[in-house]
């Protein structure tokens, strides 16, 4: 016998499959949030990315070597990215998360798609990856990203130049 997901004494196979549910529902939770991530980026909604991200959220970025904080985050690099490509998408399907025992952190790897932009306006594939690690207060709350790195895959175009507003 052995204490399950729940407090109870249950069989082994019994706290295995609850295991199992558990992992499954923050899988879920961790798809759903890049999900919606992917979507602000997509939009371009700037503000709602930023509220799924922690005040202290820190990175790499392509255009400051160190970035401390979402004001930064978003002035420095997602205000200097973003507005360049269209058809942005975080390819959960593809995604790898890993969850601290206790479930209130983990670590995602995700790549995307997307389309960029040559000077002279023609189209380009824009494929990369990015990482985050989330966390979370307590089991009902949301995920909110404390770090993020992304780049783009080898051999892509370090600049694209799209206009969008």
């Amino acid at each position: 016998m052995r204490e399950n997901a729940n407090g109870s004494m249950g069989t082994a196979s019994e706290a295995a499959s609850a295991d199992a549910a558990l992992a499954a529902a923050d899988e879920r939770s961790l798809k759903a949030w890049v999900d919606r991530f992917s979507g602000h980026v997509a939009d371009l909604r700037y503000d709602e990315a930023a509220a799924m991200m922690d005040p202290c959220v820190n990175s790499f970025s392509t255009w400051t070597d160190v970035v401390v904080g979402i004001e930064q985050f978003v002035n420095s690099q997602w205000r200097n990215v973003w507005h360049t490509m269209t058809d942005f998408v975080l390819v959960t399907d593809k995604m790898h998360a890993r969850t601290s025992p206790d479930r209130l952190m983990a670590s995602l790897m995700v790549t995307w798609t997307s389309t960029g932009y040559s000077a002279d306006g023609e189209p380009f594939d824009r494929p990369g990856r990015c990482s985050f690690v989330v966390v979370r207060d307590s089991l009902n709350d949301e995920w909110r990203g404390v770090q993020a790195h992304f780049s783009l895959m080898r051999g892509v175009p370090q600049q694209s130049f799209g206009t969008r507003c």
